[in-house]
């Protein structure tokens, strides 16, 4: 009897396997139709298993034990359980490979530096989506798994010690159920001229971000009256407050300068996110106020949507953040528009 010999596992002639139990998931592949394990790890191989395991190009069958190795599953799953974080499950071991999907929607947060190192380690890969994106419940993060059919079990120790030292390599930072007050500006708006057409998108988008209205307030482009609408949205308990329109450099546009005269603390006039470059980030009172220029009205994907899912997730939104999002800051404005399953914000 021929044997062949890798990574310390022994290799037995198919035709010669009837009875064995076979040590690894063994995949079909049918164009369009089907990808994944035609005969799993543990399953008893029958004479009548023989021609499909030549069909699908396996001359070989490993059957010997591991020798003080780890099998991939084993590993994957040793892995996978020392990166979890929060609000994330995992997986059963598919072909070596263990998922990880999300239980619920918030902000995905990778330490990068910690995923650099765990994949210096040999044989391992663990690859993710970009971090700081907002996620879906039941939306698919990462997954992980060993190169080889069994691994040194040293290398799961160091892999497992390397997400110890960054713990949480994978997580999620669920949303906030913030009471936002909304303050549309506009003399148009205001005296009915045209109907408020910016409020309606802005509550759409907090309310699918899991936040709600608290009220609404239409001012006109009065300073005064802008300022005292912030104060009361204060005083009636806001947990942020969003300003629409008057955030470009026309005379009558006062929203910037009514944030400031409310009290608020600049973070950032201005971001290098295109659209959105007119936003305005404050903080009065530890309470976010953000100014959202129309562009956030037209456009599906905007600084809204880089910016308040962080400041949802319990983020404190600093001007070097805003400054670092000029990389990944330009939307392609695709005809068919796929954010956040693209570069912008990246």
């Amino acid at each position: 009897m021929k044997y062949y010999e890798k990574d310390q596992v022994k290799a037995v002639p198919v035709q010669e396997a009837v009875g064995k139990i076979l040590l690894h998931d063994i995949t079909q592949i049918l164009p369009d139709l089907f990808k994944g394990p035609r005969f799993k790890k543990g399953h008893i191989i029958t004479q009548a298993d023989v021609e499909a395991l030549l069909d699908l190009g396996k001359q070989h069958i490993y059957v010997a034990g591991l020798n003080g190795e780890i099998h991939e599953n084993e590993a994957a799953l040793r892995i996978a359980r020392a990166a979890l974080g929060n609000g994330i499950s995992l997986s059963d071991p598919k072909e070596g490979k263990v998922g990880f999907k999300a239980l619920e929607q918030g902000l995905l947060k990778i330490n990068v530096d910690g995923l650099e190192q765990l994949n210096s380690v040999p044989d391992v890969i663990f690859a993710s989506l970009h971090t700081g994106q907002m996620v879906t419940k039941g939306q698919e993060l990462a997954g992980t798994r060993v190169i080889p059919l069994t691994i040194d079990e040293n290398r799961i120790i160091e892999a497992e010690d390397i997400c110890g030292r960054y713990f949480p390599l994978i997580d999620i930072r669920p949303f906030a159920k913030v009471d936002v007050g909304l303050i549309v500006t506009g003399s148009e708006v205001y005296h009915g001229r045209i109907k408020d057409g910016f409020g309606p998108v802005v509550q759409k988008k907090f309310e699918a971000l899991g936040s709600r209205i608290l009220k609404k307030t239409i001012v006109s482009d009065d300073l005064t009256m802008t300022v005292d609408a912030i104060q009361s949205m204060l005083d009636e308990g806001a947990g942020m407050i969003a300003l629409t329109g008057g955030m470009s450099v026309d005379p009558d546009d006062l929203t910037p300068a009514a944030i400031r005269a409310a009290g608020g603390q600049i973070v950032s006039y201005g971001a290098p996110v295109l659209p959105g470059a007119m936003f305005m980030l404050a903080y009065i009172h530890e309470i976010p106020v953000i100014g959202l220029p129309g562009c956030v009205m037209y456009h599906r994907a905007s600084i809204f949507d880089l910016v308040v899912p962080r400041l949802l997730a319990g983020e404190t939104v600093t001007k070097a953040d805003i400054i670092r999002m000029g990389h990944g800051g330009f939307c392609s404005s695709c005809g068919d528009c796929r954010f956040p399953c693209c570069s912008f914000g990246k």
